[in-house]
């Protein structure tokens, strides 16, 4: 039994007009192909949906029963047609992100601005650690990560990513520091000073390609907290000078106003780079599309001017 949409609509087309003619006009067809369209229906359910006479054509008992069934196919068809299209348009459609420490902090309100853009597009958010990122992607919990580069990409064939944005690695000293008054601050400017730095993968990215008495100065730190605004307040009141990377507009705002310095370490200038994640393999849906465009160029204007120091 092959069975086509065409021939349902001619059903119903020829049932609703009582007339072959009357339907042919409504489907813009001659009226032998709506005939021809019929007689194919009747063969391939082998019934009779009309009784025809040389005056009168009206529906026989089995196709009164059947056409209310008809209806609903077709209807169910074109809410098929409407949910493709509308995702298609972008009219809804829904993105799972997982990001990373750092990301975390600013994608809040990335989200809210697309939200003003796609209302209807629900963006559903997972922060996790760096090394748990991609396991979320491969297990095809979330759509898109972002998130820190990753050692261990070589290893994963089927994991693409695409450079978001990278920012400088810097120092927050109070304004009254005596490192605030120099006009550039060096990793070696940081030895003797108590530092406050954040535990975990942190400190590897840090410390990596760094002169060795540097970098055991900021292994050995002598306060290591879990989160970046812990570390911006104990600097604030006197504790030491702690090491961020500018990740936040709204973070440099807060440092600029509570009479710290947020200022990028040099010799050398370091980089710490943000990547976007997905599964080389998996199709994107148009909203996760739309989402990763916008996500590029929300970061592209406003990290530009860091990404230049």
């Amino acid at each position: 039994m092959n069975i086509s949409i065409r021939q349902l609509t001619a059903f119903i087309n020829v049932a609703d007009n009582g007339s072959f003619t009357r339907a042919s006009d409504q489907m813009h067809l001659t009226q032998s192909a709506v005939s021809g369209l019929i007689k194919e229906l009747e063969s391939s359910l082998g019934i009779v949906l009309f009784d025809r006479t040389t005056r009168q054509l009206s529906l026989s008992a089995v196709g009164r029963h059947l056409l209310p069934q008809a209806r609903r196919i077709l209807n169910e068809m074109q809410l098929f047609e409407n949910e493709a299209s509308s995702l298609t348009s972008l009219a809804q459609g829904q993105v799972r992100l997982a990001v990373s420490q750092f990301a975390a902090s600013s994608m809040p309100a990335v989200i809210a601005q697309f939200a003003k853009k796609h209302p209807e597009i629900s963006v559903s958010l997972l922060d996790c650690s760096a090394e748990n990122l991609l396991r979320h992607i491969q297990d095809i919990e979330v759509d898109l990560g972002v998130g820190t580069e990753l050692g261990f990409m070589e290893t994963e064939d089927d994991i693409s990513a695409d450079l978001l944005y990278q920012l400088p690695f810097c120092v927050v000293t109070p304004d009254n520091h005596a490192l605030a008054q120099k006009s550039e601050i060096t990793w070696q400017d940081l030895l003797g000073i108590p530092l406050i730095t954040l535990q975990g993968p942190f400190i590897e990215q840090v410390t990596a390609e760094l002169d060795d008495r540097v970098a055991t100065h900021i292994q050995q730190a002598r306060y290591k907290v879990n989160f970046m605004s812990t570390a911006l307040e104990m600097t604030r009141q006197g504790f030491g000078i702690t090491l961020c990377l500018p990740y936040m507009p709204e973070v440099i705002d807060w440092v600029s106003a509570n009479g710290l310095q947020m200022r990028p370490l040099m010799q050398p200038f370091k980089m710490r780079q943000f990547f976007i994640y997905q599964r080389s393999s998996r199709a994107m849906s148009p909203a996760t599309i739309a989402f990763k465009a916008f996500l590029q160029t929300y970061f592209s204007s406003h990290f530009n001017d860091l990404q230049r120091v």
